[in-house]
């Protein structure tokens, strides 16, 4: 019998955007609270579900390892799992509901179980952990396991006798300590699929890994029920050294860093890349940042340790859209990042963000312009997503329907009155992703230039025909000129009430 189960919901086949792209990656966040329970003595198995089955997989688990817990852990590294996508959550619910029927104690931990822990108390999970939850995960699963008090745990939710959910007094746990944990426990689980997943598609066997955790910047959209504005960085010898381990005892071929913010630190990271250097561990690496963390250091440091490709959180290219998201970064430091990141010869790509309230036609111009001056490598395209803890959420709340969180990644759906529908919005997306991919090909073929102008003549053509006449906009500008964003979103019709026409 094992003392603990782990596993986590998220299924790539159940997200069919993720299934053309084809890039999965080992759940490290699940394998941490692996290390950290087999530190305390804890016997320890993990139930992959990421390219396995999920219901069928759950059973042979069970019944292999019979555990007295199982805990769904999800991966906090994994921006999937910080989507709260409700595919996921019923694969949950149904893992949960399995390891009942064993007499296990369920324990659930994620942003989705944090963001709606009735929902999940409500269907088979005994108890949740919030926040930074490695070490209350062993805490909870020892006085569980030696039948002790539970009520000094940090961040335990669970139903009371009346059926409501009671929260210990520290509503949210943290797990500073996390910088020293032993790498993570990828031991327990087949990397096997995953390098021929990796190698079928791609020609090559990337792994993830994490130098941090946390992000100290407020964009007012983004959703951090984990770490709040923590930031933890690892020592960098030490992540260096795990790199050479995935080099040379693990044949990886490429990195993917899983961090909310890389390079925060100029310091750490010339650090890191002698570190790196004096271990011969260079591999090629993506990782996400900043444009405005691009100094002449942090790049020519990233050159130095492997760096392949940078994603940026740019959003828009209307300063006016990035202030109203208390973003923190000017335009100007896009085009210096862009051109330092091209003379380095590592690929500079941006994180676009559209259907921000406020946001017109005007700014999403601006966006598509400072893209082509630009020319990035590659983008992502997303539309502005309402998760709860956020500002933006609170913001538009009011707006909300039942539906309230996206089924999968390729869900992109806008669930808040904001400017256009969403049809317009993917017809902006699928233009934009078609020109950039045609900057990077040998030659534009006549069909592709052709497609390409249709697209956009599609976006031409519904922008009158899709605009929203009660959306969301920005308060007016306060008196020292700066969008007063701080007082709340107000609907057009409220707008010209307040205004006086």
């Amino acid at each position: 019998m094992t003392d603990v189960l782990l596993t986590h919901s998220y299924h790539l086949p159940y997200d069919l955007k993720q299934v053309r792209k084809m890039q999965p990656y080992a759940p490290i966040g699940t394998l941490y609270a692996a290390t950290s329970l087999r530190e305390k003595g804890i016997t320890t198995a993990v139930f992959d579900p990421m390219l396995e089955d999920p219901a069928a997989g759950i059973l042979r688990a069970l019944e292999t390892h019979r555990p007295r817990i199982v805990a769904i852990y999800e991966d906090d590294f994994n921006f999937l799992s910080k989507m709260c996508l409700t595919r996921m959550r019923e694969v949950a619910w149904a893992i949960a509901a399995s390891a009942r029927k064993t007499g296990a104690i369920v324990v659930a931990h994620g942003s989705d179980a944090t963001d709606n822990a009735r929902l999940f108390l409500d269907n088979g999970v005994d108890f949740i952990l919030q926040g930074e939850a490695e070490e209350t995960l062993a805490e909870l699963c020892s006085v569980l396991l030696h039948s002790e008090s539970v009520d000094n745990i940090a961040g335990l939710v669970r139903l009371d006798a009346h059926g409501k959910p009671s929260y210990n007094v520290q509503r949210s746990a943290k797990n500073p300590e996390w910088t020293s944990l032993a790498h993570p426990s990828r031991d327990l689980i087949d990397l096997a699929p995953y390098r021929k997943a990796w190698t079928e598609a791609h020609g090559y066997f990337s792994v993830n890994m994490v130098s941090s955790r946390g992000c100290p910047y407020r964009c007012n959209w983004c959703a951090k029920p984990i770490s709040g504005d923590k930031f933890h960085l690892r020592p960098p010898d030490v992540v260096a050294e795990e790199m050479r381990v995935l080099k040379f005892e693990m044949e990886a071929e490429h990195i993917w860093f899983g961090d909310d913010i890389f390079a925060l630190n100029r310091h750490w990271m010339q650090q890191f890349a002698a570190e790196v250097e004096a271990r011969q561990a260079a591999l090629p690496f993506k990782v996400q940042s900043r444009a405005d963390l691009m100094n002449e250091t942090t790049v020519e440091a990233l050159q130095t340790a492997g760096c392949a490709e940078v994603w940026m959180g740019v959003e828009s290219g209307s300063q006016k859209i990035l202030d109203a998201m208390d973003k923190g970064l000017s335009l100007p430091t896009v085009v210096k990042a862009r051109q330092r990141l091209r003379k380095a010869g590592i690929r500079a790509c941006y994180f676009l963000q559209l259907g921000y309230p406020g946001e017109t036609w005007e700014d999403l111009q601006k966006t598509i312009a400072m893209v082509r001056s630009t020319r990035p490598d590659d983008i992502g395209v997303s539309f502005s997503y309402p998760l709860p803890g956020t500002v933006f959420y609170e913001r538009v709340q009011a707006q909300l329907g039942e539906k309230r969180n996206w089924t999968d990644s390729d869900d992109l759906c806008i669930m808040f009155k904001a400017a256009y529908t969403s049809d317009f919005y993917r017809a902006v997306r699928d233009a934009l992703h078609a020109e950039v991919s045609s900057w990077h090909v040998a030659s534009s073929e006549p069909e592709t230039v052709s497609h390409i102008e249709e697209l956009w003549q599609k976006v031409f053509a519904l922008e009158p025909v899709s605009r929203n006449a009660e959306s969301t906009v920005l308060p007016p500008a306060n008196p020292e000129g700066r969008s007063a964003v701080h007082s709340g979103f107000i609907p057009v019709s409220e707008f010209i009430t307040v205004t006086g026409g």
